[in-house]
């Protein structure tokens, strides 16, 4: 029976990893019962950073793992597509069809017409990034991932060089937390708990930087709201009045940066009231705060995602990033500036995924451009061929990805096949010409590494997954063996042969003793995490003059796409710069989609306590500004701007500033009113200079 009860006698706990798209990766507990079904998820009491502390979506997950509407058969679909017609199929034959149909694409338009597409909706390097073996193996369109991470760690390596820092749990050591750009009670909840036992144990201020007054902005001493897009205002205000008032460390600078001269001349003008205008912060607030970090030497800057989704997010994030280097922040202990540790951990995933035969003259089609691929724009399709044929894994682009209207009208193609891997009935499997049900974490092997904390995870098999429910890696596998590819390295190989040949660097553990430890704490030493040995630079300082075009970087697209966006108007230290989508007097409001407390980007959406809690899609809108619209809670109005336009509940609330709406997410698109969901009003247009997407950089009208 697939339901989330079940008959206990006897518990064992199982020793794994969260999977989902998360920086915490946190290690957890899993009961297991006597009838090799999961109970209750916890957090690992004894992982250092976890600390016992985990979300509470996924604390319940055997909701989701024994949800009644999980998939359980592979599928296939009949008549028209999106009309819900259903056959349930045998493996072989799912797999057969797959195959025909990409080398039947293949013989009509070349190797590139087949695009492999996946992403992060499991962060396990095994069954993610198999994939991409397979894309090498055949000779198919590349993929380059350009959704989340590009402008953050764009704007992270501009100044450092490398991408880690002071480490996470250094917080509790803190006098000073700035949480800035991350509604962490909701998305990073151990972010939470190293900062509130330094307010209990030294008295530490916690401050939240954010653009509403949400879960995170509860736990604070000091709150600042700021209008979307304008953060590197605040930071060149704070820097500015560090140099004013002595609180610039300027040993420190003229040992560890390249131009602080340079940069206190071009940061005269950008004074706490040119801040405020652009803000819409008081000058007393940016004083303040000014004033509470420049004279508190042990702060240190845990710097989230959020407020980069701006298509000028990353010179935020570099400019974010540059207060705590005027301060001298990053000399000690619970101090410096923190975004992610993606770069410190030493994995080799080469064999995994087929990096020995990638061709670099194949071209890169962009995760985020994919409406626009899928409708035939030439630019985005980098001069080759139509995309005819698609593998789906790990993602729900019918819904998470920009333009929506453009995604739906390519996915509609009937030239178009569609094969998706997945858990549940997503908007994406349901457009789609074969769907094959997918395992969850507790169901196979894999490893993990975390970006905002230091341990790489083991996340070992626990129970036993549905009878006819499969692994990313054996579609890979059968794929591989149908396409006459298996022969090739890195095939045949089990997920524990995987995970040893990843683990493989000589300083890293065997697969035995990861299992033994259940994780390998991979911090760097303080100097090096401190960068008190020099920045990851040339020269080992940190750059305020950012080399935009030539700085190498994990998130830099290949040579065959160039830079992206309006790289030749970056400015050259750090600076507010006007490249969002500015409110007009056509769009007088911002328009931002944080996430919500209950979902995880699409996933948790199908889970009845998620669903109950979070209630119904809402646009939250200012009391200023719902006087002025003539709205009430519980109307519906209709928000647009030239890509779109959505009818909406209203939610009248204090939380937010007047002139910023916000629609907190994702639903599924068929939660909303017209079945249209409110990725339909953002655009694919790349950020500079390495591309991304301003998920929250959106101008749009409002109406009753």
């Amino acid at each position: 029976m697939n339901i989330a009860t079940r008959d206990i006698e006897k518990v064992t706990i199982g020793h794994t990893a969260c999977p989902h798209d998360c920086p915490s990766t946190c290690a957890l507990d899993v009961e297991i019962g006597a009838d090799g079904r999961i109970g209750r998820v916890r957090g690992s009491v004894s992982n250092s950073y976890t600390a016992g502390v985990i979300c509470a979506k996924v604390a319940r997950y055997a909701e989701r793992l024994y949800h009644p509407d999980r998939l359980m058969h592979p599928i296939r679909h009949t008549g028209a597509k999106g009309a819900g017609g259903w056959q349930q199929i045998k493996w072989e034959d799912a797999l057969d069809e797959i195959a025909e149909a990409f080398v039947k694409a293949e013989a009509r338009h070349g190797s590139e017409t087949v695009w492999p597409y996946y992403y992060a909706g499991t962060m396990g390097w095994v069954q993610r990034d198999s994939i991409d073996r397979l894309r090498h193996a055949k000779r198919y369109s590349g993929f380059f991932d350009s959704i989340c991470t590009n402008q953050a760690w764009t704007g992270v390596v501009m100044g450092t060089g490398a991408l880690r820092g002071p480490d996470p749990r250094e917080m509790a050591k803190s006098d000073c937390v700035v949480i800035w750009g991350t509604n962490a009670v909701s998305t990073q909840v151990n972010v939470m708990t190293h900062a509130i036992r330094a307010r209990k144990e030294r008295g530490a201020r916690i401050v939240v930087v954010d653009i509403y007054d949400n879960p995170t902005m509860k736990q604070a001493d000091m709150k600042l709201i700021l209008k979307p897009g304008s953060d590197a205002a605040l930071a060149c205000a704070v820097m500015h009045v560090a140099f004013r008032d002595g609180h610039a460390d300027r040993d420190y600078l003229a040992k560890y940066s390249d131009d602080p001269a340079g940069l206190e001349a071009h940061l005269r003008t950008r004074t706490p009231e040119w801040a405020a205008g652009i803000t819409g912060l008081s000058i007393e607030e940016i004083e303040t705060f000014a004033r509470l970090v420049g004279t508190t030497k042990k702060t240190y800057f845990r710097l989230g995602y959020g407020f980069t989704r701006s298509r000028n997010g990353a010179v935020s994030m570099h400019a974010a990033l540059s207060v705590p280097v005027v301060l001298g922040s990053f000399r000690h202990e619970g101090g410096g500036g923190f975004h992610s540790n993606s770069g410190i951990f030493g994995l080799d995933n080469r064999l995994l995924t087929g990096a020995a035969f990638a061709d670099p003259a194949i071209r890169h089609l962009a995760q985020t451009e994919l409406g626009r691929i899928l409708t035939g724009d030439k630019a985005s399709l980098q001069g080759g061929p139509p995309v005819t044929a698609m593998l789906i894994q790990n993602t729900n682009p019918m819904n998470v990805m920009p333009e929506q209207r453009l995604v739906r009208q390519g996915f509609a193609r009937d030239d178009l096949f569609v094969a998706v891997h997945e858990q549940f009935m997503t908007e994406t499997a349901d457009i789609a010409d074969i769907v094959l049900p997918a395992t969850m974490f507790v169901e196979h092997d894999d490893i993990y590494r975390a970006g905002g904390q230091s341990h790489i995870l083991l996340g070992p098999k626990l129970v036993e997954p549905p009878e006819d429910v499969r692994t990313n890696l054996f579609v890979i596998e059968e794929l591989a063996k149908r396409l006459g590819v298996s022969d090739m390295p890195g095939f045949g190989l089990t997920e524990r042969q995987h995970i040893d040949a990843i683990l493989s660097p000589a300083d890293l553990p065997s697969y035995e003793e990861l299992a033994a430890d259940k994780w390998f704490d991979r911090q760097p030493d303080f100097e090096t995490a401190h960068y008190l040995n020099g920045f990851a630079q040339p020269d080992g300082k940190f750059r305020f003059k950012p080399d935009w075009k030539g700085q190498r970087g994990p998130t830099r697209p290949p040579e065959s796409m160039g830079l992206m966006g309006p790289v030749d108007t970056l400015p050259t230290f750090p600076d507010y710069w006007t490249s969002i989508e500015e409110t007009d007097a056509a769009h007088p409001y911002r328009l931002a989609t944080p996430p919500a407390r209950n979902y995880l980007n699409s996933t948790f959406a199908e889970t009845k306590t998620s669903r109950e809690k979070e209630g119904r899609p809402e646009l939250m809108i200012s009391p200023a500004d719902a006087a002025r619209e003539g709205i009430a809670t519980g109307d519906i109005v209709t928000i647009g701007n030239d890509r779109a336009s959505i009818r909406i509940h209203a939610r009248v609330t204090d939380l937010t500033k007047p002139g910023v709406v916000l629609a907190e997410g994702l639903w599924p698109n068929k939660a909303h009113l017209d079945g249209e969901g409110i990725n339909v009003l953002t655009s694919a247009e790349a950020a500079a200079p390495y591309g991304g997407v301003g998920l929250h950089d959106n101008h749009v009208w409002l109406r009753k």
